[in-house]
């Protein structure tokens, strides 16, 4: 098609992840197998590179975007631009879960958090008990220093007994069908169950070789 020298693209290929070190397909594809393409980068430059009609351009392209250009009856076309981001992800998934305590009393805040190491851009997804209502909030802080590590951070506010159960989060894989999955058990209660008797202070002082005794009456 001369006036349409360029398979037209959907967004999703637009948008090109490559793990460090590994090539990648920039898919400009032409109507013509026998048609001349130009690789161009960000700074109007060509790039040396193979070019396949049925797949575009192969090879390790840094970061940054990218543009095909051909001609047609004497026309130049240019394609989509396409965007190269660089990701750091190892083939493992590690992945650690923390829980500040696992007792709660009803009306306190529950923090869970799971840490995915080493791996940029993961998809990760939570389980518990409120997550029907969206009781949760959910905040994610991407860490490059010392270490690259993915720190999400589920907040349950006013929590209640039905918010006892299993938390758990999975994290899947940017480029790989890898995914990992930890879980912890958290309990809520109605009230706390734990009185002191007598009350006494934070700090108590005793003389030498004096004994003193501290009684707690668990109800």
């Amino acid at each position: 098609d001369p006036d349409m020298p360029f398979v037209p693209s959907i967004p999703e290929d637009q948008f090109i992840l490559v793990e460090e070190g590994d090539p990648t397909v920039i898919p400009c594809r032409t109507s013509d197998p026998d048609a001349q393409v130009t690789l161009i980068n960000s700074s109007d430059k060509a790039v040396n590179a193979l070019y396949d009609p049925k797949q575009g351009f192969i090879g390790n392209f840094p970061a940054g975007p990218y543009t095909c250009k051909t001609m047609a009856k004497g026309v130049e076309f240019k394609s989509d631009e396409f965007l190269i981001y660089i990701i750091r992800a190892t083939s493992q998934l590690p992945v650690e879960i923390e829980a500040l305590k696992t007792v709660y009393k009803t009306g306190e805040t529950i923090v869970v958090t799971c840490v995915v190491f080493d791996n940029e851009v993961v998809n990760l997804q939570w389980n518990y008990p409120g997550k029907v209502k969206e009781k949760g909030l959910i905040k994610l802080d991407d860490i490059k220093v010392p270490s690259q590590k993915l720190v999400y951070t589920l907040t349950i506010p006013e929590a209640s007994v039905k918010d006892t159960g299993d938390y758990e989060c999975t994290a899947r894989h940017a480029t790989k069908e890898v995914k990992e999955n930890k879980k912890v058990v958290i309990t809520v209660h109605d009230k706390g169950f734990v009185h002191l008797e007598p009350q006494f202070s934070p700090l108590e002082a005793v003389n030498l070789h004096e004994v003193k005794n501290f009684v707690v009456d668990v109800q």
